[in-house]
C-alpha cells in the first residue's frame, strides 16, 4: 500500500467513485425531502454531515498507505477503548487504563493476544491487589477482546496483496449495511428485533440490511474477483450477520451501563465506538474466511 500504487488499484479507484457519488445523491435526496416535501428530518442532517467528513478522512488514511493505516487503526482503537474505559469505570484506575492501551496497540501491530492479556492481569498481580479487582480486569480484558484482537485485525489487511479490495469493501460493504437496516427500520420496522438491548432495531429493518449484505459482494466483485460463488455468499453472511451482532453486543454492554451512546465524539453518531461497533465481528470472520480459502492473496 502506498500512494502510488492507490492510484492505479482499481478497487481503490471504484470505491472512490462510489462514495463520493452515493454522498452526492444522498444530499440531493435529503434536500429535496427538507426544502421541497417539507420533510422534518430532525438529526439525519448531522448523520449525512458526519459521513460528509468521515468518509473522506478513512479515504485519505488508506490512500496513505501501509503504515499510516495501521496508526490509524491504532488510533481508532485507543479512542474507542478510552470511550469504553470512561463508560464502564475503568478510567478510574490509571495504571489499568495505561496496560489496555499498550496492549491496543501492540494488537494492532501483530503481536500475539496473550500479550495483551498479560499485561490486564499484570497490573493487579503488580500491586497485590485482590478487591475490587475482578471488575476491573473483566473490563479491561472485554475491551481488549473486542478492540484489539477483533477489531485490531483490520491493519492486518494492510500487509496482503489484495490490501485495497479488502479493506474497502469491507469497510463499506458495512457501513452500508449498517444504514440500510436502519432505513428498512425505519420505513418498514414493525417488530421488535431484542427490545430489551436496542429499542430502535426490527426484524424488518435485520432482514433489509441481510438482504442488501448478500447483494454488496456481487455488486461489488471487483474487490475480489478471485472468489468463487461460495465465497461470495459467505462474504455476505458475514457482514449481514456479523455487523447486527457486533452493534446488538455492544449495545448489551451500554445498556449494563446504563447510556445511551459510547460518547459524542461524532455528533449524530454518537462515539467512534458506536460507529465501529458493527465491524467488530465482521473484520475477524472476514479475516478467517479470506485466510482460510485464499492463503497469500
Amino acid at each position: 500500500m502506498s500512494p502510488s500504487v492507490a492510484l492505479h488499484d482499481t478497487a481503490f479507484r471504484n470505491y472512490l467513485v462510489i462514495v463520493l457519488g452515493l454522498l452526492f445523491v444522498a444530499g440531493i435526496v435529503l434536500a429535496l425531502l427538507q426544502f421541497v416535501f417539507r420533510v422534518e428530518l430532525g438529526s439525519v442532517w448531522k448523520t449525512y454531515c458526519g459521513w460528509m467528513w468521515m468518509a473522506p478522512l478513512v479515504a485519505l488514511v488508506i490512500f496513505a498507505g501501509r503504515v499510516p493505516f495501521v496508526i490509524g487503526v491504532m488510533l481508532v482503537a485507543v479512542l474507542a477503548g478510552r470511550e469504553f474505559s470512561q463508560v464502564s469505570g475503568l478510567a478510574c484506575d490509571r495504571w489499568m487504563t495505561g496496560a489496555l492501551y499498550l496492549a491496543l496497540l501492540l494488537a494492532v501491530l501483530g503481536c500475539a493476544p496473550i500479550f495483551g492479556l498479560l499485561l490486564v492481569f499484570l497490573v493487579p498481580i503488580l500491586r497485590n491487589r485482590v478487591a475490587g479487582e475482578l471488575r476491573l480486569i473483566s473490563s479491561g480484558l472485554i475491551a481488549f477482546v473486542l478492540l484489539g484482537w477483533m477489531f485490531g485485525q483490520l491493519g492486518f489487511f494492510a500487509h496482503t496483496p489484495n490490501a485495497y479490495g479488502y479493506l474497502c469493501f469491507v469497510i463499506f460493504a458495512t457501513e452500508v449495511t449498517d444504514v440500510s437496516a436502519f432505513v428498512f427500520g425505519k420505513m418498514f420496522g414493525r417488530h421488535p428485533l431484542r427490545v430489551a438491548i436496542s429499542p430502535r432495531k426490527t426484524w424488518e429493518g435485520a432482514l433489509g440490511g441481510l438482504a442488501v449484505a448478500l447483494l454488496l459482494p456481487w455488486l461489488l466483485r471487483f474487490s475480489f474477483p478471485f472468489f468463487g460463488r461460495g465465497q461470495l455468499i459467505l462474504t455476505g453472511l458475514i457482514v449481514g450477520l456479523g455487523g447486527p451482532l457486533g452493534d446488538l453486543s455492544l449495545s448489551l454492554l451500554k445498556r449494563e451501563f446504563g447510556v445511551k451512546d459510547w460518547g459524542t465524539a461524532i455528533p449524530g453518531h454518537g462515539g467512534v465506538l458506536d460507529r465501529i461497533d458493527s465491524l467488530i465481528f465482521v473484520v475477524p470472520l472476514f479475516m478467517l474466511m479470506t485466510a482460510y480459502y485464499y492463503p497469500g492473496r
